[in-house]
């Protein structure tokens, strides 16, 4: 039995409809708290959806301010910027309420709300000085699972990215409630739903810290995404495949906050930092031909989630694996997003770029289970072209 640890948030709650009481969720577990503040998106605030659970939390005797610049990918300069604004407020306490940014940049205003110190001095793992102010994670897409994860990506410059990785940046309180996710076209719905399952994916295959709990979370994960990616994306108000993919994201995001990403993530972040490609498209597009890669290392780990995903998958354990791959790649065309590298944008010419990039994601790539050179790199984005 392999030593490990293991840590998460403190609290979950899975409920459609759960967020119209965010303010008695919040009362209760944090009493005498009266400052507040919402980091969002304007794509969402525009939606109307802030406004039930905003009015919760007034309802509760709270002073609600609401903070709507988060970018996809954030720049620090937003990250900054929104930090300046809540110490302005003395806001006390901190609400993400959105997709994977608005989630990370509310993980970094609570940490950078109350503490001197720089964000340039928090990149790295374990890096963060100090305590934050109390955080409160609602998701509206079923993806990220940044709600339970303690790591939180920047844009540091015009392409490049870099990660905070912290304990204090796990939530007190992730709140799941589909009825805020209704409103995803389905082609979002899908990119976010593959993200949730690469994470899966890759936490069941981490090099170095993958254990018996982040399996279990995976494994389960993959069960409740692989069942309902289609249903949520022909039929985005079916309510019951909305919370089980928030759930199943949710589940992920604990399993590779705990046993870390790899190879998948490294090669789709210069994806999306070079070409403004979403998070999860830029995993699609790369997750076949990084699974093929790492056949030869972790063909009997694809096999054992070929059946959950293809529960009439058999023969050999490649066959099996064969099948994992063949699947993901089925899920992606039926529900319509993009698979080939051209779709989005990117040429020959720039496959030298990506990989030079790629290789920078150190982090990720000792993760992977089979090591992956730069020439490796290259050929994996040649072959999604």
């Amino acid at each position: 039995m392999p030593a490990f640890s293991f840590s998460t948030v403190s609290s979950i709650v899975s409920e459609a409809g759960a967020s119209l009481r965010l303010g008695q969720l919040v009362a209760e577990r944090f009493p005498g708290l009266r400052r507040v503040l919402i980091v969002t998106d304007p794509g969402f605030l525009r939606t109307g959806l802030v406004e039930p659970p905003r009015a919760s939390l007034e309802r509760q005797g709270m002073q609600v301010m609401v903070y709507s610049d988060v970018l996809a990918d954030p720049p620090e300069a937003v990250v900054e910027a929104a930090a300046r604004f809540a110490r302005r407020q003395g806001t006390e306490l901190v609400i993400g309420l959105g997709g994977g940014s608005s989630m990370d940049v509310a993980k970094l205003v609570a940490v950078l709300a109350g503490s001197e110190q720089p964000l340039a001095e928090m990149y790295g793992i374990g890096k963060v000085a100090g305590k934050r102010l109390p955080l409160v994670q609602v998701p509206t897409t079923a993806g990220t699972g940044s709600e339970v994860t303690n790591i939180a990506i920047v844009t540091t410059g015009e392409t490049t990215k870099m990660g905070v990785v912290a304990p204090q940046l796990y939530a007190d309180l992730a709140l799941l409630d589909a009825s805020l996710t209704v409103g995803l076209p389905p082609v979002v719905t899908a990119a976010t739903g593959i993200d949730a399952m690469v994470h899966a994916i890759e936490a069941y295959t981490s090099r170095h810290k993958k254990n018996p709990l982040s399996d279990m979370l995976a494994r389960q994960a993959l069960s409740l995404l692989s069942a309902n990616i289609v249903k949520a994306c022909e039929n985005g108000h079916d309510l019951d495949a909305r919370q089980a993919m928030l759930l199943g994201a949710c589940l992920a995001g604990q399993a590779f906050s705990n046993a870390p990403v790899a190879a998948v993530h490294a090669l789709a972040y210069p994806i999306g930092g070079i070409f403004h490609v979403a998070h999860g498209l830029s995993n699609s597009l790369v997750l076949p031909h990084v699974l093929r890669f790492n056949l030869s290392a972790a063909s009997g780990h694809y096999a054992e989630l070929a059946g959950i995903v293809v529960p009439h998958a058999s023969g050999s354990e490649e066959a099996r694996a064969q099948a994992l791959i063949v699947a993901m790649q089925q899920i992606a065309k039926i529900t319509g997003v993009e698979t080939t590298l051209q779709q989005v944008g990117i040429t020959e010419r720039d496959l030298d770029r990506l990989a030079d990039d790629a290789m920078l994601q150190t982090r990720l790539l000792g993760n992977n289970p089979r090591e992956l050179t730069r020439e490796d790199a290259r050929a994996i984005y040649a072959a999604a072209l």
